[in-house]
């Protein structure tokens, strides 16, 4: 058989290319690093000065009363009114626009996108909303690839695989958790094993996560106590947690949509009125709890060394179930993944001080089913399993607990299955189409 040089230029010319796209995906994840580590610092500090302001504002009686309610209300009022005036594909989480890019049914958006995203996500997450920093770390990491391959000019197929290496950088640098990351890329964005993609996602990661540990620190997001290993007879009480995190995951996803329906039919009033609107009521929540409102890290925290009593617990989950969707229906920047791992991490707590009691001779330790339920109702809302046990091993530092979590996981998967209840990126993708057809339309 002839041997044909053609064959040999097209395999030293996918190497070449390969090689260029690793160089870009190191520059992408670089750059994302040092992005989602600023905005994670100034949304820190953006908490802060919100506690400061209600602390002093308790001084004042009515007067500090209105100033918060007022603030919180204008905040979320500038965060929507930079997404409609400049970036309307900057609202909610993103990972949903994201998808919708990867799988060519919508255009990348310009730049703009990613300014948007910062300085709304702080106003947004930073007045109280209950928004999480990943959905815009996500994106922002996606903007941050188109602008790299517009600017090297790559083909479509090769600034795919770079937008997919930026985003699953940004997920790692929201939580500190590189191997989320690369799971998340080839488990929710691209949802199939691509050996270019995977090259070009460790590479965004090899540089995003130093980076941003330079700005963060190393240590885990979140701090738990020594767990011991569980026996086997606790196996039937994980799996029954998970099949409540699948209920539950059921109950939030047709909540969060049935919510976002209820704001479309007020497409009558301005976006910015609707938004303060929501920010008013989340200033009012604010002044009464400060601790409920916001991204909800310090909540998930407490309930992992098991801080709260069971009335302030289903006091809190309730309010944070609500606030939730109603922060999500505001239209501003913001996430999904941290509050949910908030209600994970509440329910999980609830459920072990029940068996606590109900099952004294079992030695359970309830911060354990805090823990699996984070990945529980995370699996069950997105179904991205190993995405949701990664993350929260990774997040807490602890992997005593991944055998619950592969159990808790496989019955919060199921039964949102069985019910027939889409994941819910796929559901917010078909929004973000419909969004696309109407600015199309304009």
């Amino acid at each position: 058989m002839d041997h044909n040089p053609d064959d040999d230029r097209q395999v030293a010319d996918e190497r070449r290319s390969l090689l260029g796209l690793a160089a870009m995906a190191l520059i992408v994840g670089a750059a994302t690093g040092c992005v989602g580590a600023i905005f994670r610092l100034l949304l820190a500090h953006a908490d802060r000065l919100r506690d400061a302001m209600i602390a002093w504002a308790h001084g004042h009686a009515v007067w500090g009363f209105l100033i918060v309610i007022g603030a919180c209300a204008v905040a979320t009022l500038v965060a929507a009114w930079m997404v409609r005036k400049f970036s309307p594909h900057a609202s909610g989480s993103g990972i949903p626009h994201v998808e919708a890019v990867l799988r060519e049914e919508i255009p990348p958006a310009p730049f703009g996108l990613v300014p948007v995203k910062f300085f709304g996500g702080i106003l947004a997450i930073g007045s109280g909303l209950a928004l999480g920093r990943e959905g815009p770390t996500v994106q922002m990491g996606a903007g941050i690839a188109v602008l790299a391959a517009r600017a090297s000019r790559l083909c479509w197929a090769d600034s795919r695989v770079l937008l997919a290496a930026g985003a699953g950088a940004g997920l790692a640098t929201a939580f500190n958790a590189p191997i989320a990351g690369l799971v998340f890329v080839l488990e929710e964005l691209v949802q199939k094993f691509e050996h270019r993609v995977a090259v070009a996602a460790l590479a965004a990661l090899a540089t995003a996560i130093p980076v941003a540990r330079l700005l963060l620190g190393d240590a885990p997001d979140f701090h738990i106590g020594p767990l011991s290993y569980p026996g086997a007879e606790s196996a039937p009480l994980f799996l029954t947690l998970g099949g409540i995190a699948g209920l539950l995951a059921v109950a939030y996803n047709r909540t969060l949509l049935a919510t976002i329906a209820v704001r479309d039919r007020f497409a009558g009033l301005p976006i910015e009125l609707r938004a303060g609107l929501i920010g008013a009521s989340v200033g009012m929540l604010a002044w009464f709890a400060p601790e409920l409102v916001g991204g909800g890290d310090q909540i998930t925290q407490w309930a992992l060394i098991g801080h709260e009593s069971v009335g302030v617990l289903v006091f809190a989950f309730l309010i944070r179930f609500g606030l939730g969707a109603l922060s999500y229906a505001a239209g501003t920047p913001g996430g999904l993944f941290a509050p949910l791992l908030v209600l994970g991490a509440q329910s999980g707590l609830l459920f072990g001080m029940a068996c606590h009691l109900a099952f004294p001779a079992l030695s359970i330790q309830s911060e354990a089913f805090a823990l699996v339920g984070m990945a529980a109702l995370f699996t069950g809302i997105v179904r991205a399993p190993v995405t949701g046990i990664v993350l929260v091993a990774e997040m807490t530092g602890n992997v005593t607990m991944l055998l619950p979590m592969l159990g808790a996981c496989f019955m919060a998967m199921l039964l949102p299955m069985l019910l027939g209840n889409a994941p819910i990126y796929d559901s917010l993708r078909e929004h973000t189409l419909r969004l696309e057809r109407k600015i199309r339309q304009r």
